[in-house]
């Protein structure tokens, strides 16, 4: 089912750009250097930030690591539910939703609008309806990520960007640190202690600054790295 949806969401994209009468490559897929660079860039940086995120979290929990064993089909399945729930999202938000909002709103308010819908998005995906502080957090964090992903396509014009740095994300979170809805994947971090107040604000900051300031640099010379 979740195939399908994908199939559906990109034909129903291709649709509207043609109905708004689109360029050809609105979402930015036609292969290129410059492009397969934002990729490579987005997903490396991006895994490499969530896995000293996780790093840092048993550090300063003195967590327990537990690891499974791991099949190649195993990983498969759970890199296929991956990329696709990163493809779907940001066909979705950052896809021919933005290109329009760009549009007729311009670059900055569309990206703040589209950041501001992956954060409520969020709330159902999450499921923290009805606990107020976790919403409140869910919503910073996924709205932040999102800014950074709207912003990346915008000026990229391609989804190539954030797709990486998306998915280097998630890949890690889900499975590798078995963080997310398929349960136990490869590791499982099990904290012996719980994070002082100070340490859980620092986990945070690092969470909702780290990657945005890598990718903000990265945007900044990207036009002069193949030169």
């Amino acid at each position: 089912m979740a195939n399908v949806i994908l199939i559906g969401i990109v034909l129903l994209s291709l649709m509207l750009g043609w109905q708004f009468r689109l360029e050809n490559d609105f979402l930015g897929l036609r292969p290129g250097a410059l492009r397969t660079l934002d990729l490579l860039v987005g997903f490396v940086a991006s895994a490499v930030a969530c896995a000293l995120c996780f790093l840092l979290l048993i550090w300063f929990t003195d967590a327990r690591i537990n690891a499974n064993s791991y099949s190649g089909n195993l990983f498969f399945n759970a890199f296929w539910w991956t990329l696709r729930s990163v493809l779907t999202e940001e066909l979705i938000f950052r896809g021919i939703l933005l290109v329009l909002l760009i549009r007729y709103l311009g670059i900055p308010r569309a990206c703040v609008v589209s950041s501001v819908a992956f954060g409520l998005y969020h709330w159902g995906s999450y499921g923290v309806f009805g606990d107020l502080s976790r919403m409140a957090e869910v919503f910073v964090l996924t709205a932040v990520g999102g800014l950074m992903f709207a912003f990346a396509f915008a000026l990229t014009k391609s989804l190539y960007l954030p797709i990486g740095l998306h998915l280097g994300w998630n890949l890690v979170s889900v499975v590798v640190f078995s963080e997310g809805p398929l349960g136990m994947q490869w590791l499982e971090v099990v904290p012996r202690n719980d994070l002082s107040t100070l340490m859980t604000v620092l986990i945070f900051t690092y969470q909702v600054t780290v990657l945005p300031v890598i990718a903000y640099v990265y945007l900044k010379n990207r036009a002069n790295l193949l030169l």
